[in-house]
């Protein structure tokens, strides 16, 4: 089959690949129909992450199972799935305590930028739509795979609440989620930063109520000028550079949260600095499985559309297309047709 390999910086390919099989009884293969490109694949496309060698592609996914090992119990073969980015067993005690992204077992999925893949402790990383989506849902379910559930995570992490003010740090695709993350959970002010039109364009149709373009000192200045000196209660964190997160610690208040879920390159924090600035922090991978019910439930009932922030489609022989194109920040997230 034809399938996404990265060979080295820059260089991502279309390729003939072996179909995926089962390895162990808890394995289950699944048939995608569309697989995306997420915002942390173009670290190792731009040279910024390690690589032992080439790497298949893409860890976001949705669609029918087509086979499954002998010990899986909760899905089977014709049902539509939809599985979290990080695997877990969903049985281990952090997974019971709702962080399936820290679990004992826990494999970070790969190799879904393609027709097939195959996903480890099926019964514990699976969820089964009642029933089989209509083809205009599985953007969106394919969303609530990572890039939604981690924006979900962010507010989450920042404790927003009904009523509350919310500042969200990025406009890529997980920024976006975090804003219509934040107005699902009732914030009553959300105030993106962005700098792109098309992207303010849709953080405004997510629910944002105030665009900052400012960055930096003066990102933080426009924001306690718009809280009335104060800062925000909650930052939702979504780059994963120092300026940014700086940027989010200082746009928060005494007391106030920041949830941290870009994946961070080259961040090194004061913690005297932390101390005294008296906030918390909570971040990482998201705990995506925790939230997916509930994620699939608003898309299923088409109470959310997340599937918007895919701007850009392509088929999967132009992959290396929709990298340029999220590199060049010509498009904001990639859907790929299998």
């Amino acid at each position: 089959m034809l399938a996404t390999v990265l060979h080295s910086k820059g260089d991502i390919r279309c390729e003939e690949v072996a179909e995926p099989k089962i390895l162990k009884p808890t394995d289950a293969i699944i048939k995608l129909s569309a697989s995306c490109i997420c915002g942390s694949d173009l670290w190792p496309y731009r040279g910024l992450q390690p690589m032992d060698g080439p790497a298949h592609m893409g860890h976001e996914y949705c669609d029918a199972v087509v086979e499954v090992g002998d010990e899986v119990k909760t899905v089977k073969p014709g049902q539509f799935v939809v599985g979290s980015f990080c695997i877990s067993d969903n049985t281990c005690p952090h997974c019971r305590f709702g962080f399936q992204s820290s679990c004992e077992q826990r494999e970070f999925m790969s190799a879904a930028q393609a027709p097939y893949a195959r996903v480890p402790l099926a019964d514990g990383t699976l969820v089964a739509t009642p029933e089989i989506p209509s083809d205009d849902l599985i953007p969106s379910l394919l969303a609530t795979s990572d890039v939604l559930g981690t924006g979900w995570y962010a507010a989450d992490a920042a404790r927003v609440q009904p009523g509350s003010t919310a500042v969200v740090v990025g406009d890529g695709a997980v920024g976006l989620m975090g804003v219509l993350s934040a107005k699902q959970m009732g914030a009553e002010r959300i105030i993106a930063m962005s700098r792109h039109k098309s992207r303010q364009d849709l953080a405004l149709e997510f629910g944002a109520t105030d665009i900052i373009s400012e960055r930096g000192d003066e990102g933080v200045a426009r924001i306690k000028e718009l809280t009335g000196g104060v800062g925000a209660e909650s930052v939702l964190e979504c780059v994963g550079t120092q300026e940014s997160i700086l940027q989010a610690i200082n746009c928060a208040r005494p007391g106030g949260s920041i949830g941290f879920v870009g994946v961070p390159h080259g961040v090194q924090l004061d913690g005297q600095r932390l101390f005294f600035a008296q906030k918390s922090l909570l971040g990482g991978p998201a705990p995506v499985r925790r939230y997916l019910p509930y994620l699939m439930d608003l898309v299923l009932n088409r109470t959310i559309n997340p599937g918007k922030v895919f701007d850009l489609e392509v088929p999967l022989v132009d992959v290396a297309e929709g990298y340029r194109a999220m590199d060049e920040r010509r498009a904001i997230k990639t859907l790929l047709r299998v």
